[in-house]
């Protein structure tokens, strides 16, 4: 039953992709169907294989360290800030980024991220049909987040087309950012985050494929990498971590307006109609949840989550839940973090848009002309990773 729901999910999903596609007759298969075809086979690396389980619990490992480290900084500054034993979620969760992004400015600066970067973009561009820089974009987003990585090619902006700006807005809400790739780690099992990452990149490809399709003239196709401007390496240590604070505190302060909003939200509605607001986006979002392998007994539930998370952010969804007041199965947790694992929320709309605006107007304004089909697209992402994962698990 669950297998037949999944295969009714993916149907789903295609559909909707292909009724809101600009140009049906100009999309792609062959390419499609091998990013599909990878899509299940890293899944089933990444989820059921002893190989998959050895290089998850590597990488997750590689961030306890970095979570380590980055704990001996933040008890340095803020020791006695906590009680003994415990653990406030600014400090345990989000501080470590600030870490985090000064380890990706080194890797940066010594260049070993670009060429990397670019070698794995340059590869899948011979897979997906799509152009050197939507392949490079897609991998860089998942490292460098959906706002800086416009600015490593911002010299290729004024020269981009609408539909290649709309393709890489989507692989950019469609990813997270590397630096805080460790604080879900903190919350959610770090498979499900690693199967995501992977999960999420060829979704971002596949979906923008159908609903944005188009012919890309060879003498566009080219891939120029914005380099770092000229500073030695203490200026770009600095910049890097006030960056990760700056980072840090954003979503800090998001967190806490989002997370008071609903609750005020939720209280209205329960003085109301005696339910609460996520009840009733529950009861709205539970078909999805329902088709993406979830069992109906647990779909109003992980459809409140699912909502939350496209209506606020990534981080109260998997605080909720992480917090225990919901008992799903471990299949239904490893669906739902999966899902959780994207940047696709109404937010996001603004925070591209405005990167863009800020190096270029003109496509600033053309990517929030088309902010609500990208984040439909993109939320269709994270459903196709969920219903995969749900096909696998």
């Amino acid at each position: 039953m669950n297998r037949f729901l999944g295969i009714i999910g993916l149907l789903f999903i295609f559909s909707l992709a292909i009724l809101i596609s600009s140009d049906k007759k100009a999309i792609k298969r062959k390419p499609l169907i091998v990013m599909i075809f990878l899509q299940f086979v890293f899944g089933f690396i990444l989820l059921r294989t002893t190989f998959g389980t050895v290089v998850v619990t590597a990488l997750a490992k590689v961030f306890d360290y970095l979570l380590t480290f980055a704990g001996e900084g933040v008890n340095f500054v803020f020791a006695g800030v906590a009680n003994t034993g415990s653990a406030p979620f600014f400090l345990a969760v989000l501080m470590p980024i600030v870490f985090v992004s000064a380890i990706i400015g080194i890797l940066r600066y010594i260049k070993i991220l670009p060429l990397f970067m670019k070698a794995i973009g340059l590869a899948l561009s011979k897979i997906n049909g799509m152009g050197k820089l939507e392949s490079y974009n897609g991998v860089a987003s998942a490292i460098l987040g959906q706002s800086e990585v416009f600015i490593s090619i911002k010299k290729e902006l004024p020269f981009l087309s609408e539909k290649r700006l709309f393709s890489m807005s989507v692989s950019a809400m469609s990813t997270v950012s590397m630096s805080i790739v460790g604080s879900y780690m903190a919350l959610i099992d770090s498979e499900y985050v690693i199967t995501a990452l992977i999960l999420n990149l060829f979704g971002g490809y596949i979906l923008a494929s159908i609903v944005n399709p188009y012919e890309l003239d060879e003498s566009e196709d080219e891939l120029i990498i914005e380099e770092e401007k000229d500073q030695t390496f203490f200026q770009m240590l600095g910049e890097y971590i006030l960056d990760g604070f700056h980072v840090a505190i954003t979503v800090a302060a998001m967190l806490i307006g989002f997370v008071a909003l609903i609750a005020m939200i939720n209280a209205i509605f329960n003085g109301i109609f005696g339910i609460t607001f996520q009840q009733i986006l529950g009861y709205v979002f539970a078909p999805l949840a329902f088709i993406s392998g979830i069992p109906w007994h647990e779909a109003v539930d992980a459809g409140s989550i699912m909502a939350t998370k496209l209506v606020t952010n990534e981080f109260v969804a998997m605080t909720e839940l992480s917090a225990g007041t919901y008992h799903f199965t471990e299949r239904t947790t490893a669906i739902l973090s999966v899902f959780l694992v994207s940047f696709a929320n109404f937010s996001s709309i603004g925070i591209i848009s405005g990167a863009m605006k800020g190096l270029n107007e003109e496509k600033g304004n053309l990517v929030a002309k088309h902010g609500l089909k990208i984040l439909f697209t993109a939320t269709l992402v994270s459903f196709l990773s969920a219903i995969v994962t749900g096909l696998l698990v």
